[in-house]
C-alpha cells in the first residue's frame, strides 16, 4: 500500500452508518451533506470530496418504508374505519396526513443510512465468477519414483 493511501486511510477514521447516514451526512468524513435535494444525492462530498457514484440504494428506502411504516399506517386507517364507521372526511383528515407523513418522511434518513452502509461496509455490485478469472491450480509436487 503506497504512502498517500495510508495517510489518507488515517486521516478519515471509520464513522458508523447510523450516525452519518440517517444525518444526511459524508459516510467518509461526518461534515458534509449527502443530498443535494430532498431525495438526490450530491454529486460529491463539499468537504473532503468523496465521489458518491458508488452508492446505488436502489428500492431500498422505499422498501423498507412500506414494510415497517406504511402497513401500520393503513391499519391505522381500517381501525378508524371499523371501529367508528367514520365518514371520507374522517379519513381525509386523519388516514391521508397519517399515510403521507410517515411515508414521505422516513425515506431521506433510511436513503442516507443505506449509502453510508455501502460506504462503510464496502458493499460492491456482485460480479459472477468466470474460470478464466480463477488463478491457475498449482501443480502437485513430483514424487521421485513412478
Amino acid at each position: 500500500m503506497s504512502e498517500s493511501a495510508v495517510s489518507k486511510n488515517e486521516q478519515w477514521p471509520p464513522l458508523p452508518p447510523m450516525r452519518t447516514g440517517l444525518r444526511g451526512r459524508c459516510p467518509r468524513c461526518g461534515q458534509g451533506h449527502l443530498f443535494k435535494g430532498f431525495l438526490t444525492l450530491a454529486p460529491e462530498c463539499e468537504v473532503c470530496g468523496l465521489d458518491y457514484q458508488f452508492a446505488d440504494p436502489a428500492d431500498g428506502p422505499a422498501f423498507f418504508v412500506m414494510m415497517f411504516v406504511c402497513i401500520p399506517a393503513v391499519l391505522f386507517g381500517l381501525w378508524i374505519e371499523t371501529a367508528y364507521e367514520a365518514p371520507w372526511w374522517v379519513h381525509l383528515f386523519t388516514t391521508l396526513p397519517v399515510l403521507l407523513l410517515f411515508s414521505i418522511l422516513p425515506l431521506r434518513p433510511l436513503k442516507g443510512w443505506l449509502v453510508a452502509s455501502q460506504f462503510f461496509f464496502k458493499a460492491e455490485e456482485g460480479r459472477l465468477a468466470r474460470p478464466e478469472d480463477d488463478p491457475p491450480a498449482k501443480a502437485a509436487p513430483q514424487s521421485g519414483s513412478h
